[in-house]
């Protein structure tokens, strides 16, 4: 194999996946033989340490922001993809999803193929593709945590008693208020996620488009809509219990009645590795199920 500079990986992981050490092992050795700096995300290295009994060969243990790598690996489900996304930001990292389940969208490598996957990496035979985040502010108090979505943003009912009411705008226009229990909005990365649940539509990946669909809609007339991805999407919401919950990739805010959210496109994208022999509607036709039956 020809010298190369050694790869510096940034890892991030699911915590919550006991029982998993022999898939984790076969990530960590085949860096280790590669020869990479492994860079580990602190609540991660820990859960190695404490819950798993492995140690990682660590360059550094990091938290926050404070990471720098070639690649990031996501050690997990989706749902932990979207984290270490979330951790990403702007910095460009390409992430690359090591899925210790079932295989999923985003995490579409199982750790079998993690040492031809490095090698791929090594002799730059993939490619990245790029996913659009959508963006959340407030007129009124910051959101606390990120406050970009990778799947999709999600505007709920917070009280079991009733629905609440969402009025949208689109580019200034008035679009339609919703009555409902929510309002999806998705990326296309997020279209075979909780939007695909409540019946919005499949969205591949690179169309530059944005989709709304509402959850429960008390009105039966009431279809989910595409954006143009440059949309500006004005949100205000009346609930009886006066406030309500914004859910960014799933991890849930409370707002108060009577702000304005305003969604649009992030400045930045999140970079996604592929390998070459990724093939989208294959992935879509096995996660889907489509054709299961034999018949």
């Amino acid at each position: 194999m020809m010298e190369h500079r050694k790869m510096k990986f940034a890892l991030f992981g699911n915590i919550y996946q006991s029982k998993k050490s022999a898939a984790i092992q076969q990530v960590l050795s085949t860096l280790a033989n590669v020869g990479a700096e492994v860079y580990v995300d602190q609540e991660y290295y820990d859960f190695l340490r404490d819950n798993q009994h492995i140690v990682p060969n660590a360059t550094k243990v990091f938290s926050g922001d404070d990471f720098d790598a070639d690649f990031v690996i996501s050690m997990g489900g989706d749902g932990t993809f979207l984290k270490a996304a979330s951790r990403v930001r702007e910095k460009q990292i390409p992430i690359l999803g090591v899925n210790m389940g079932r295989l999923g969208f985003l995490a579409d490598v199982c750790p079998d193929d993690i040492e031809r996957c490095v090698d791929a990496l090594h002799n730059d035979d993939f490619s990245i593709e790029s996913r659009a985040l959508i963006e959340v502010s407030t007129d009124g108090e910051p959101l606390e945590g990120f406050n970009c979505a990778l799947n999709d943003v999600a505007i709920l009912k917070r009280d079991t008693a009733s629905m609440i009411s969402v009025r949208a705008s689109i580019n200034g226009q008035y679009l339609n208020t919703y009555q409902a229990d929510g309002l999806v909005i998705s990326t296309p990365t997020g279209s075979t996620a909780y939007s695909l649940s409540n019946g919005g539509p499949i969205i591949v990946p690179g169309t530059k488009v944005f989709s709304m669909t509402a959850v429960a809609p008390h009105s039966l007339n009431v279809r989910p809509i595409v954006l143009a991805d440059s949309s500006i999407i004005e949100l205000e919401v009346e609930s009886r219990s006066h406030n309500f919950l914004v859910a960014i990739d799933g991890r849930s805010e409370k707002c108060k009645e009577g702000v304005k959210l305003t969604l649009r496109r992030a400045p930045y994208d999140i970079q996604v590795v592929k390998r070459p022999d990724h093939r989208y509607f294959n992935a879509l036709r096995e996660k889907m199920m489509w054709g299961a039956d034999s018949r």
